[in-house]
């Protein structure tokens, strides 16, 4: 496109359109800007723990979800405690039938420690009763049997990450309305004192 002696030149992608302004005389771009949309689905900022004994279904999980997250893995409870411990983990996964303590321990365990955090049962077995602890004492979100689906597993992940932030968001929000609340007491007994 040509624009009295200047030319227009259009660079447009799928994430990015740069608009262009080129001075033939001085052989450069005089003008330019460029702007860029975010991917549609940005989940790299989401911290999953999964937590399984058989290292197998670790490297496989890793393999398969370390593109969209910031995947955390343990192969026992007591290493998906210490990584709970130093990181900010939103959603958490078990596996149910482990040595030393079962999912529905460590599910138990990181509703008191770290509530706002979303909890999945991933498992191999249909064990009812595990299911049901884990509903009861976990407060899972979700149950998933292996061998998982990985766009049904990806899905239940950032679907928990919603659920997570909306929760995060409440708590903000309503920390903000005591403050409020409070400001508007004081408010109130100085006038009524004035």
């Amino acid at each position: 496109m040509l624009a009295g002696k200047n030319k227009i030149i259009i660079f447009k992608s799928e994430f990015e359109f740069n608009f262009s302004i080129f001075n033939p005389v001085h052989k450069k771009s005089t003008h330019s800007v460029t702007f860029r949309k975010k991917k549609m689905s940005d989940e790299s900022h989401i911290n999953v723990l999964y937590v399984d004994d058989e290292e197998n279904n670790l490297l496989s999980f890793k393999a398969s979800f370390r593109r969209h997250f910031n995947v955390f893995t343990a192969i026992s409870a007591d290493e998906g405690k210490k990584i709970l411990a130093e990181n900010e983990i939103h959603v958490l996964i078990t596996d149910q039938r482990m040595p030393g303590t079962l999912g529905t321990e460590l599910l138990a365990q990181a509703v008191k420690d770290y509530p706002d955090q979303i909890r999945i049962l991933l498992t191999g077995f249909s064990d009812i009763e595990a299911i049901k602890d884990a509903i009861n004492r976990g407060q899972i979100y979700h149950y998933l049997q292996k061998p998982w689906n990985d766009q049904e597993l990806k899905d239940t992940i950032e679907n928990a990450y919603r659920i997570y932030h909306l929760k995060k968001k409440q708590k903000e929000l309503s920390e903000q309305l005591l403050v409020t609340n409070e400001q508007l007491e004081f408010m109130l007994r100085q006038k009524l004192l004035s």
